[in-house]
Formats: C-alpha cells, sequence, structure tokens
C-alpha cells in the first residue's frame, strides 16, 4: 500500500566520528567564522559580503533553546528557479571539497494521504557524493528512490528533463525468523547511488511478499510490521540494531542515533587549465594550487564534466581561498624529521637537515659555555653586596607601596576616627588564597574592582577585591576609580560599621601595586543572579517567593537606614544596586560594595561631585542634573531594586523597547495608568493570597513614593526600613482574627493599586474568612 514519505531532520550531534578538514576554520576578513559548532571557511560565509558566490550563502538561524544552526539554502536576495530544500550543515571540509548534512527520514506507516516525492534539492556546484549509501528499513519492504544528475548547463534538472539524466535504485528487506544485527537483508537493506545526483528523493515505499512468503504475526518483528523507512546516509554512519533501530523509528519517527549525508562541490565549473585563464574568477590564492575535481564520475552526457578546487601547496596548510591564507609548516617541530647527527632547519614549504649546523651549533655551545663559567664567578663574589641591595630595594618598594596604597592616610584616618586597624595580609598569602587570582576564581566585576574567591591557609573562605587599576590612556578604568582613594574609603567605612546585614570587613594588603580588601564570603551570590539569571538569562537558583522577597527587601532597607542615620558619622552608600545585595545561605541580605561611599558631616546632607556616579537604571535624576547625592538619592536607588523585587526586570535593558527601557518610568506610568498587575511578576500575583496581596499593593505603593522626581517628596531610608519592617512582621498575621480589621503600616487612604480599595478587599477577606 501506497504512504506518505516525510523527510525529518535528525537533529542530535553526530555520534559516528565524521572526517573533517586537516585546514582550521578561516573565514573573510571581519566577517563570522563560527554558527553554533560550524565552523565556517571561505569560501562559504553566513552574511553578504563574506562568501564568495550566492550558491555558498550559509544561512545561520536560531533554532528552538537559542542554538544556532548552519542551513545551505538559497540567500536572501537571489530567486532561484528551483528553490533549495533548507539542508542543516554539521561540517564544511575543504582540503576533501565536502559538506556534511543531517539525514532526512523517509518514511510510510500507510496512515496519511499525501503524495510522495519529497524533493531534496541541491545547486549546481553541489552533488550527492557516492560515499553516502541508500537504507532501506523494515519487514518485506521495497524502497525505491529516484534522482536527477547534474549538466554541463548546471541546472537542477526535473521529473520532466531528458531521461538520461534520471537515475534510480532500490532496496528491498524481507523478516525472517533468525535475529538479523547488520544491514544486510533482514529488516535493513542497502543500495549505492551514482554520482552527481543533484536531486533526490525516495518515490516508493511499499510492504511486498517475497515468494509468496509474508511475515508471520506472532514473531520477534511483529510489532513493526506496517511501517517502512529509507535514507541516504555516509557509509558506515548508520549502524542496524533491531530492537533499537525499529522501535526509534516507531515511536519518534526519527533515528535517535543520527546519521549524515556527504555532499560533494566544487569552486569552479571548468579545468584549472581554464579556469586559470580567468585572472578575476579564479580563486586560488597564494602557496595553493588548482585541482581538477568532478561531482560526477560517470555517463549521462557522454564522460567527466571537470571542475576545479584549491589546495595548499606541500609544506602549507590554511585556507587556498583566502589570500595569505595557506601558511609554511613548521615540519622541524616532529622530532622524527631528521638523523640524530643532523639539524633541522625549516625553509618556506620545505625543510633541510644540516650536519653543519650541528657543528657550528656545538662549537657555540662550548665557547658559551667557558665564558659562562667565568661569569657565574665573578657575578658569585658579588652575590652577596647585590642580594642586600636587593633586600633594601625590596623594603623601600614595600614602603612606596604602603604610602601609595594610602597607608599612611589611612593610619591618620583611622586616629581620627577611631577605628581599629584591620589584619594586614600579604600579597603572597592572597596569590596563593585566590591561585594567582586565576579567572576560575572571579565571583564578579564591578566599575573599580574585581572580586575573587579566596581559601586561606586556615581553610577559610573569603572575598578578596582587587581593584582595577589604568596603565596607560587607552585604559578603560573609570576616572572616579583612584585607587588609593577608593580603597580608603572602603577600608574607613566597612570599619566602623557592626550590622548583620552589611559585609564585614576582615583585612587588607598594602604590599601591592595596587592595595586590596579581603572580607567575608557570601555564599548565596547576588540578588541581580537569583532575579535575572546569569548573562544567558539562566537562572542557577528556584526563583524567589514573595516572602523571602519582602525579607531581603526589608533587611537592606534597615541596613541602608543604619548607614544614614545609626553610625557615628552618616554615610552615603552611592551605588545601591541588585549586584551590590549579597545573599548568604539563609538568604539573609548583606549589603556590599563600599567603593563609591561617602561620609558626611551631620550638618552637610548634601554632597557636590565634579562627576555623575552610578549605574545605568538606579541613578537618581535630581542628582544626575544637579550633582548633588544625598540620602535621598541613595533611597531612590533602593525605590529601584523594590521594583526589580515586585517584577523580576532588569533596571535598565536595551532588550525592551525604547519606552520601556528605564524600569522605574515604566513602573511609574503602569501605576498611574492602573496597569499594575500587568507589571508585577505573574507568578508572584498567580500565587498572592488576599494578605499577600494587600502586601504586594503597599510595598509597590511605597516604591512610587521612592521613585518620585524631586528627593523632597521621598521618604527617609529609616521611614522606607520601618514600613517595610511592618509589613514583613504583618506579613502572616495581616488580618486580626480577633478585631477584624486589616493591619495597615502607612496613614495613606490611596486606593488600592491592584483595582479595588483597601477596605474593598477587606469586605471581600472577611466574606470569605
Amino acid at each position: 500500500m501506497l504512504g506518505v514519505v516525510v523527510p525529518i531532520l535528525v537533529v542530535v550531534v553526530l555520534a559516528a566520528a565524521t572526517s573533517s578538514s586537516t585546514t582550521s576554520a578561516q573565514a573573510l576578513p571581519n566577517c563570522p567564522d563560527r554558527c553554533g559548532d560550524v565552523k565556517i571557511s571561505y569560501p562559504f560565509g553566513t552574511v553578504k559580503g563574506c562568501y564568495l558566490r550566492d550558491e555558498f550563502f550559509i544561512n545561520c538561524t536560531s533554532a528552538e533553546g537559542n542554538a544556532s544552526v548552519a542551513k545551505l539554502t538559497s540567500p536572501p536576495s537571489s530567486s532561484p528557479t528551483s528553490p533549495l530544500t533548507d539542508l542543516i550543515v554539521t561540517d564544511i571540509s575543504l582540503d576533501n571539497a565536502e559538506l556534511r548534512i543531517l539525514s532526512s527520514v523517509y518514511q510510510d506507516c500507510g496512515d496519511r494521504k499525501e503524495t510522495l516525492n519529497k524533493w531534496l534539492r541541491l545547486p549546481s556546484p553541489f552533488a550527492f557524493s557516492t560515499k553516502n549509501i541508500f537504507f532501506a528499513v523494515g519487514c518485506a519492504t521495497f524502497a525505491k528512490y529516484r534522482g536527477y544528475q547534474y549538466r554541463p548547463s548546471g541546472r537542477i534538472l526535473g521529473p520532466d528533463d531528458d531521461q538520461a539524466y534520471n537515475k534510480s535504485g532500490f532496496a528491498v528487506t524481507q523478516c525472517d525468523d533468525s535475529f538479523g544485527t547488520t544491514c544486510s537483508g533482514n529488516g535493513c537493506s542497502q543500495s549505492s547511488i551514482p554520482s552527481g545526483l543533484q536531486n533526490f528523493t525516495v518515490e516508493s515505499l511499499l510492504s511486498i511478499s517475497i515468494n509468496g512468503y509474508i511475515p508471520n504475526q506472532g514473531k520477534w518483528y511483529s510489532p513493526y510490521l506496517g511501517c517502512n523507512y529509507g535514507f541516504l546516509a555516509e557509509e558506515g554512519n548508520f549502524s542496524f540494531s533491531p530492537n533499537i533501530s525499529f522501535a526509534q523509528l516507531q515511536k519518534y519517527r526519527r533515528l535517535l542515533v543520527p546519521t549524515t549525508t556527504v555532499i560533494n562541490w566544487q569552486v569552479g565549473d571548468e579545468p584549472c587549465e581554464e579556469a586559470q585563464k580567468s585572472k578575476g574568477s579564479y580563486a586560488c590564492k597564494g602557496n595553493s594550487t588548482c585541482v581538477n575535481w568532478s561531482n560526477v564520475n560517470e555517463g549521462g552526457y557522454g564522460g567527466w564534466h571537470l571542475g576545479y578546487i584549491c589546495r595548499c601547496l606541500p609544506g602549507y596548510q590554511g585556507n587556498p581561498y583566502l589570500a595569505d591564507g595557506c601558511q609554511d609548516i613548521n615540519e622541524c617541530q616532529s622530532s622524527d624529521r631528521c638523523r640524530t647527527e643532523e639539524l633541522c632547519v625549516n625553509l618556506p614549504g620545505q625543510y633541510k637537515c644540516d650536519p653543519n649546523q650541528l657543528k657550528t651549533s656545538l662549537r657555540f655551545l662550548i665557547s658559551f659555555g667557558i665564558f659562562a663559567s667565568v661569569f657565574v664567578i665573578v657575578v658569585g663574589g658579588l652575590g652577596s653586596i647585590y642580594w642586600e641591595m636587593k633586600k633594601r630595594e625590596y623594603m623601600i618598594l614595600k614602603e612606596k607601596y604602603f604610602e601609595k596604597n594610602g597607608g599612611l592616610l589611612l593610619q591618620q584616618l583611622a586616629n581620627h576616627h577611631g577605628v581599629e586597624m584591620a589584619k594586614i595580609f600579604t600579597a603572597e598569602e592572597l596569590e596563593k588564597a585566590t591561585n594567582n587570582y586565576h579567572e576560575s576564581r572571579v565571583l564578579g566585576e564591578g566599575g573599580c574592582g574585581i572580586v575573587y574567591k579566596g581559601i586561606l591557609q586556615n581553610d577559610r573562605t573569603v572575598a578578596i577585591k582587587k581593584p582595577k587599576v589604568g596603565n596607560s590612556s587607552h585604559s578603560t578604568t573609570p576616572t572616579h576609580c583612584t585607587p588609593s582613594q577608593q580603597f580608603v574609603n572602603e577600608v574607613i567605612i566597612l570599619s566602623q560599621i557592626n550590622h548583620i546585614n552589611v559585609v564585614r570587613l576582615l583585612g587588607c594588603c598594602l604590599e601591592t601595586s595596587v592595595p586590596i580588601l579581603v572580607y567575608e564570603f557570601i555564599t548565596n551570590g547576588t540578588l541581580f543572579k537569583h532575579l535575572h539569571g546569569d548573562k544567558r538569562g539562566k537562572r542557577s537558583s528556584p526563583p524567589l517567593f514573595w516572602d523571602l522577597r519582602l525579607k531581603i527587601a526589608t533587611e537592606t532597607a534597615g541596613a541602608l537606614a543604619y548607614l544614614h542615620s545609626s553610625t557615628s558619622t552618616p554615610i552615603l552608600h552611592r551605588d545601591v544596586k541588585t549586584m551590590n545585595i549579597l545573599l548568604d545561605e539563609n538568604y539573609t541580605a548583606k549589603v556590599a560594595d563600599f567603593g563609591a561611599s561617602q561620609l558626611i558631616r551631620p550638618l552637610d546632607e548634601k554632597q557636590m561631585t565634579t562627576f555623575v556616579q552610578g549605574t545605568l537604571g538606579y541613578l537618581d535624576p535630581e542628582y544626575f542634573h544637579s550633582d548633588e547625592f544625598t540620602e535621598k538619592s541613595d533611597v531612590y536607588s533602593f525605590g529601584v531594586v523594590l521594583v526589580e523585587l515586585l517584577t523580576s526586570k532588569k533596571a535598565f535593558s536595551f532588550a525592551r523597547p525604547d519606552a520601556e527601557r528605564n524600569l522605574s518610568k515604566l513602573f511609574v506610568s503602569s501605576v498611574e495608568d492602573g496597569r499594575l498587575k500587568e507589571i508585577l511578576d505573574n507568578d508572584m500575583v498567580d500565587e498572592a493570597n488576599i494578605n499577600d496581596t494587600m502586601v504586594l499593593e503597599n510595598v509597590a505603593y511605597l516604591a512610587k513614593r521612592c521613585l518620585r522626581v524631586k528627593g523632597d517628596e521621598r521618604p527617609t531610608m529609616k521611614e522606607v526600613a520601618m514600613e517595610l519592617e511592618c509589613l514583613y512582621k504583618g506579613l502572616s498575621s495581616i488580618y486580626d482574627m480577633t478585631h477584624k480589621h486589616y493591619f495597615i503600616c502607612q496613614d495613606e487612604t490611596d486606593e488600592d493599586l491592584l483595582g479595588s480599595s483597601t477596605s474593598n478587599t477587606a469586605d471581600v477577606a472577611a466574606d470569605v474568612l
């Protein structure tokens, strides 16, 4: 019975080893050289101007899961007479002039009514390789393929063309009582294909009887009766296993063990002797040679049709289609090139073994040895003097670094503020603790420093902050990151803070060219990562529930209120953001990164600056325009943090439309337009009960007050902390069962931001209870 033939692309990485080009992938300058896991080498390219001709266009698209997929297809600007099938490319070989694509599985289970002949079409430089084998899988299956060969005109042929170019073949299977383990006819059969095919389809898939033989319903193969499969795959790339292959094809309609199909290509459709006459179009560049190449090696139009490809000359490797793409190979790197008494000398494209060079080298080594011995004796006599000088220089250098890193200033300020000096670490201790500041130990990076994870000799884990220092005019270090000033600033501030929600300073190092801070290690990362994930948006931890978010907000507000009003000298943080809020193993909030902070005099709440300092999305608009930073500027930044906790959106994102990039503006406009529900985190809204909803509304209103444009209209950090503490403590008992009223944390009588008044919500809750 005739059924449907449906080509299904196999989308799993190759399991069998495939041959790849020995040359490294090289694209044109300023052109992409990769598409996902596929290396893109010229003459192929993924964008206009990066490929030799339209036929060599590789369409790099995003597939499911945002992975990039390379497809051989018609470029957007071209209008081919026969549109090409999108073929997923897995490998490009320059030396062998081959592409590998994911195979298509044709199937017929008798349950569809569409026509057969789903064609795979290739452009004129490409043809299916004779390395491919046609496979038929099924019980008593007759599978027939048809294809059309390349003609000198370069046109892709179709069913109505000259039958001399029409090629076909078939494979027949049976299922007997023996359990076959190879593709030799029992459940699986194979057939070779002719060269030069540019169009290919499985034309027929039939269930037949062979010599009156009809498969027995009670045998091992009985569950797989009624379905027939055919596909083209590279020889040795498909391994038939009855229990596995049949079950996979029947259940998933594809092979879980993937297969690939090999495609030949030519860079030109004329022989080398003709191509070399056309200097403008000749594709072979320096240190390369032209090789006659054919995609067809049998009749159909009277013999071979020669085109050409390019290869690097012997002794060179690389991309022969690029200027200077073929580079000299240093054959002397191999130890077996010359005899032991000879010296290998590398030359352009070759090498030589020179015994004279070895003799000259031996004479030089003997002379040098005598000179070196005398030199060592002389230097040895001066060794003790030199060592004492170096020790003195080292001590002077350490004193210089101590002064440069603000050590004297730190001592003066410590005496003035009554600050106890932190522990002094040596440079060697911190280098060993961070594995010489290896990149694998990086915990995070800010505008003025990089934070590393360190393990001290007593096995204590710490966080080590190493400031950035620009050594040239091209340095990207911000101008406000003056190392000694930033360092002293942070030491003085942290040394006088004793709060459970502020990171604790453990010590510092003054012996290096840049000062280094050591403070307690917070195990659970930043609030930013918990809300927004890593750079790719992936979260390694479960989403934060609302009660946990409110706890974090309350603790952070308490720490900032402490800085503003509870220390001997008020402290402005100046860089409040989710990246600077750390969470420990119990999700206790820890405010960090005081490099930008400032101590302020009791009678001077405003701090004039010569530059605007902060993070995009968190900047107080009043500070941005006036250069005056006040405690209300910290309140504004904390308001943005509250909005992030409410919405799970980033403070600023270029991925959002222009009008929505700034989260604070988007939030305020949503509240004013009565659209608060739309911007809140959907998961929190869906899971919220009546109590949670009231708290969400109160926190949202508090965030809106923190984001007021005028600083005088914002609450103080102490007021914010008290209100959040009130809301957090009332979260589990916001409805008093004895007095039958709701617990309200502010005097405002504003309407319910989620669409109803507070009193109405209370009435609904009372009815439910």
